[in-house]
Formats: structure tokens, C-alpha cells, sequence
């Protein structure tokens, strides 16, 4: 049996359509990022391990997801806005974070024309997402 990891990274169907690549980039990030945040000690408590859940989206999807996002009961969730393509939500309950992070037109634009910017494009935008995240958290950056 296999056991899922605490921090997952998902494409939007979209994305992965348009980049070929993008779908290895975001698993070897995931095995990455996996790898520094148990190295940073996030994972301390082994009955209350933080699932993080990253969603990477088209800027028509975060919006969508978004929306849905701010329709959920304060009570259950807490919704941060780290930036105008970054949103998550934590469900303390189950210690859950769900992260939107939209890939903007420019960015796309970007990637289209230069696509050997994509891994080190998405690994950045990934790492400080989970910095911020990090923080709110008040675990120690990676």
C-alpha cells in the first residue's frame, strides 16, 4: 500500500495541453518540495501532518476556483489572498491547505515564447508559494 504525499501538485488540463513538459516538471517538483519540507521539519507531528494541495490554473480556472473558494462558510475554512493569482484556503480541522496559484497571460505568453523557462518558471512561483505559506503557518521557510 502506498502512502500519499503530504504536498501534491496539480496542472489544470489546459495547461498540461499546452506544455508537454509540464506534467514531469510538476512531479519532479513535488518529489522536491516533498523532500524540503520534511527536511524543514513540517511534518513533526505525525498525527496531525499538513496536507497541501497545489493547484496550478489558467487564469479563466482561477477565477473559477476562486469564486468557489469564497462561497465556502467562514466557519469551516480560512481563506487567504496572498496575491492576485494566489489564493488558499485552510481547513484547519482537517489540516488541509488547498492552493490556487494562477499562471497569468503574460506568464503564459512568456512560456510560449521561451519554453525552457517552464521548470525553473514553475519551481519558482511553486517555492514561494510555499513560503508564504510557510509563514502563515508559522513553519520554517524552505
Amino acid at each position: 500500500m502506498t502512502q500519499a504525499l503530504p504536498l501534491t501538485i496539480e496542472a489544470h488540463s489546459e495547461l498540461l495541453d499546452k506544455f508537454s513538459r509540464l506534467k514531469s516538471v510538476t512531479n519532479k517538483l513535488e518529489a522536491q518540495f516533498n523532500f524540503h519540507t520534511l527536511t524543514a521539519n513540517w511534518y513533526g507531528d505525525e498525527d496531525e501532518i499538513l496536507i497541501i494541495q497545489l493547484f496550478l490554473e489558467t487564469p479563466v480556472s482561477f477565477n473559477i476556483c476562486q469564486g468557489e473558494m469564497e462561497q465556502l462558510l467562514p466557519s469551516e475554512v480560512i481563506i487567504s489572498h496572498f496575491s492576485d493569482d494566489v489564493i488558499s484556503c485552510f481547513n484547519e480541522r482537517a489540516q488541509q491547505i488547498r492552493c490556487i496559484i494562477a499562471i497569468t497571460e503574460t506568464e503564459l505568453e512568456l512560456l510560449i515564447l521561451q519554453p525552457k523557462l517552464l521548470t525553473n518558471f514553475i519551481q519558482a512561483k511553486i517555492h514561494k508559494v510555499l513560503n508564504l505559506i510557510a509563514q502563515q503557518q508559522s513553519l520554517p521557510s524552505i
